[in-house]
């Protein structure tokens, strides 16, 4: 029996690497694209801006509150049929921008909140010492506010990389839509392949978490700066 699940594990080894290739591709550059425009949009919102604060907050609590698989849909079949050239997007392309604009749904609100979360006395010492905003965002605030992101940061990209077992629905050649195929191949042992997937996002996500909390401890809690 284990001479026949290590045969199989090695015959699909090959197929599920491709697949962690993509996997590892896709999620990378939407974390990283993700991150970029959330924390924008949530250091915005976190200075309370006319109208805008508003509008970023409605497409924030749009696309927490509507599940992803719907907003991926949106992505790969109805933009693409509004006749815009520039949104004729192919599977990939659709996969990047849905979940790169997932992910900044969730890092906008965790930027907004780690602002929020850092004492108002440190903003209105600031503002004392003669600092106008962006002053007292870049120099006072945003030092200890990353700070506070750290843990709830790596959740939310721990998250990201499990979702991306989603877009084999569009035909991505992720990881589980490798899986998918091995299965036709092997279709009495769906859950040892299921099991092997499983191992390999595992093993992907583990080191995550692992340098989440590594860096939790590099950094250390936010403490206050003193202005005096």
């Amino acid at each position: 029996m284990l001479e026949r699940y290590w045969s199989i594990t090695v015959s699909l080894m090959p197929f599920l690497w491709q697949g962690f290739l993509q996997t590892l591709l896709i999620s990378f550059v939407s974390i990283i694209a993700g991150s970029i425009i959330g924390f924008v949009i949530g250091v915005i919102r976190s200075q309370r801006v006319p109208l805008l604060t508003g509008l970023l907050g409605l497409y924030i609590h749009l696309l927490r509150g509507t599940p992803f698989l719907v907003q991926l849909y949106l992505f790969y079949f109805v933009l693409p049929n509004t006749d815009i050239s520039w949104l004729s997007w192919n599977s990939q392309t659709a996969a990047l921008v849905a979940l790169s604009i997932y992910t900044s749904s969730y890092v906008a609100e965790i930027v907004r909140g780690a602002i929020d979360a850092v004492p108002r006395g440190q903003s209105e010492a600031a503002t004392a010492l003669g600092m106008n905003r962006i002053e007292r965002l870049w120099y006072i605030l945003l030092p200890q506010a990353l700070k506070l992101t750290v843990p709830p940061m790596s959740g939310v990209y721990v998250m990201i990389i499990k979702s991306t077992a989603i877009l084999s629905v569009i035909g991505i050649a992720d990881l589980t839509r490798q899986g998918e195929i091995a299965i036709l191949r092997h279709p009495r042992d769906v859950l040892f392949i299921y099991g092997l997937i499983a191992a390999i996002y595992f093993v992907y996500c583990y080191p995550v978490l692992r340098f989440a909390r590594w860096a939790e401890r590099r950094l250390g809690s936010a403490q206050p700066i003193n202005l005096d």
